[in-house]
């Protein structure tokens, strides 16, 4: 289709990883395997925390909510990287494309206020563990991720929206995923709006909630010091988060926030962190170092096996 002097494009082609064939392989056995442990692991968790009534608390209730964002964060690029390994023609129509994109904002905008949300839930608990229940209640934790999923929703839709992205000339996308950086150079016409809107959502949605967890934390590592019983579990409980934090942000605010002329080669696979390895992590981090969820494993484990 034609676009006065130029091609309008209707289809992406994406670089993908190395053309040999032994790290082809390598890649998708890696990549299959941590699809399916995220999958199970995410998945895992959400049925423990639903079938144990000890775990029917704010903090498990907003992790069941992370677990669910990474489990369709990886279903909304993982099965196509891993098909895509072995095709000849690594394409994605323009369409599909922007939904992948706009799919994958909405999912990683809306974990990195759940995390400063979760932030804040411990932040009470351990601060101000006597008012706990009263101000962290079912109420506020519905009422908050409603205000969380449906906000973002619509913060990563109307853009698009608004201004609908064109494509001409160019098709060649130097990724392995849709990604907005990396695509908004094909683009026809001034993109200013778009770039933006990433940096001003950038603030809102990374360095803000960035700033106030951190900010959660010194309050928690302060009170913390102070007491002495219990120190051990909380300590445990906020550095399995301090530790997706350090991750999910880290490579976000890398990819996002940090100025460049242009999309580099190498700034891609900072989307296997955010993207690949967060999501398959969560589930561990949060298990292995938390009693609570091993427990109710534990538990879980023994009931069943009466039952067989």
């Amino acid at each position: 289709m034609m676009l006065g002097n130029q091609t309008h494009v209707t289809e992406f082609i994406l670089t993908g990883f190395s053309q040999s064939l032994e790290i082809r392989i390598f890649l998708f056995i890696l990549f299959l395997t941590l699809y399916v442990t995220t999958i199970f692991g995410n998945s895992l968790l959400i049925f423990i925390v639903i079938v144990s009534p000890r775990m029917h608390t704010p903090m498990y209730y907003f992790l069941c909510h992370l677990s669910f964002i990474d489990v369709c964060y990886s279903s909304n690029s993982l099965p196509k990287m891993i098909i895509d390994i072995f095709s000849k023609k690594k394409s994605i129509s323009v369409v599909g494309c922007l939904a992948q994109i706009n799919v994958g904002l909405f999912l990683g905008e809306t974990e990195c206020i759940l995390l400063a949300v979760m932030a804040y839930d411990r932040y009470i608990a351990i601060c101000f563990p006597l008012h706990y229940t009263t101000i962290i209640n079912r109420r506020v934790c519905t009422n908050i991720a409603v205000i969380l999923w449906v906000g973002n929703l619509l913060v990563s839709t109307i853009p698009m929206i608004l201004k609908p992205l064109v494509f001409c000339g160019e098709n060649k996308v130097d990724h392995f995923v849709c990604e907005i950086i990396a695509i908004l150079s094909l683009a026809c016409g001034d993109v200013s709006f778009y770039t933006t809107t990433i940096f001003v959502l950038g603030l809102f949605t990374l360095l803000l909630p960035l700033g106030f967890i951190v900010v959660s934390y010194v309050c928690i590592i302060y009170s913390v010091l102070k007491i002495r019983a219990g120190r051990s579990r909380a300590f445990s409980t906020c550095v399995s988060h301090l530790m997706v934090v350090t991750m999910y942000y880290g490579a976000t605010i890398t990819m996002y926030m940090v100025p460049a002329d242009t999309f580099s080669s190498q700034k891609k696979y900072l989307a296997l962190l955010y993207g690949v390895a967060t999501p398959t992590l969560n589930p561990l981090i949060y298990s292995l170092r938390n009693s609570d969820v091993k427990e109710a494993f534990k538990t879980f484990l023994y009931k069943f096996y009466q039952v067989l």
